[in-house]
């Protein structure tokens, strides 16, 4: 009887040490995507401008996702514009509601018709169209994949052009207006 209640006791502490450790490594892949990424990490400026060289490529790594979001959404904002469109990929990256990867959170919404980013899903074609400001997309989104952009949008979630009154901006934190775009979070930091 003492030997099945020694087992027990082990079987239990080994399952809640698996679920603490699981539960940490989480949190540290959660803590990572937030932090500076190492040296060796660090993505150069022309390592970003020979991914998808003219903006023809499938969407399928972090470089050209993130870059085709910022040329389509805000290729006539500038500079400013296009960081802030960045920032929210970003802020959207690992956080509760949202996928944990750059070109999931992009084409998030498709499966039920209501793509996040309007570009994603408006049936035309995803191929940039401009090298110019394809290029300084690129170099936006390697600085922010370089987590080396500050956040202009006080941690917003989304947004929408100025001209637009779309029905959920009501339910959100008006946080800043940069160029012709409006920016949101939600009240208590919950994405729906």
């Amino acid at each position: 009887m003492r030997h099945i209640w020694i087992a027990t006791c082990l079987v239990t502490i080994l399952l809640v040490g698996h679920a603490i450790a699981a539960d940490l490594s989480h949190k540290t892949e959660a803590a990572e995507s937030k932090a500076l990424p190492s040296p060796s990490e660090i993505i150069t400026k022309p390592e970003a401008q020979a991914v998808d060289p003219v903006g023809e490529e499938p969407l399928n790594d972090a470089i050209t996702c993130l870059s085709r979001t910022i040329y389509w959404e805000a290729r006539g904002e500038g500079a400013a514009g296009m960081e802030a469109v960045a920032n929210v990929v970003m802020n959207r990256l690992g956080h509760e509601g949202f996928p944990n990867t750059i070109c999931e959170v992009v084409r998030q919404g498709r499966e039920r018709g209501a793509c996040q980013f309007s570009w994603w899903c408006d049936g035309r074609s995803d191929d940039a169209e401009e090298a110019k400001s394809y290029a300084v997309a690129k170099e936006i989104a390697r600085k922010a994949l370089n987590r080396q952009l500050t956040d202009q949008t006080g941690g917003a979630l989304y947004f929408h052009q100025r001209k637009a009154t779309p029905s959920w901006s009501a339910e959100y934190i008006k946080t800043v207006e940069i160029g012709e775009f409006v920016f949101y979070k939600p009240h208590g930091g919950t994405a729906k």
